[in-house]
């Protein structure tokens, strides 16, 4: 089977060792992603943002894959504290 790495070029890729996805068999796999602004690294505070810079970097890597959210087989969804969800909806429907 012919394996695809595609990588966002974050500094956690170096430092643990793996890329943001691979695509193996017709199906694109992506890593765990945070919520880091892809430019400069730093944390935003709100959640909403975070989610927002979490699914440009998934949507970058999916693209690269030649793929989309449209495409999206199953998702999981951490968050330390549950009433950060629902602030979220918007931006999940919208993607």
């Amino acid at each position: 089977m012919t394996l695809q790495r595609i990588s966002s070029g974050g500094p956690w890729e170096e430092k643990a060792a793996y890329c943001r996805a691979v695509v193996a068999g017709g199906w694109v796999h992506v890593a765990g992603t945070t919520g880091a602004d892809p430019e400069t690294g730093e944390m935003p505070e709100s959640v909403v943002d975070q989610c927002r810079n979490t699914l440009a970097k998934i949507e970058a890597a999916l693209a690269e894959a030649g793929s989309s959210f449209a495409d999206a087989v199953r998702v999981h969804y951490i968050l330390p504290d549950a009433a950060d969800f629902e602030p979220c909806f918007p931006v999940l429907r919208e993607a």
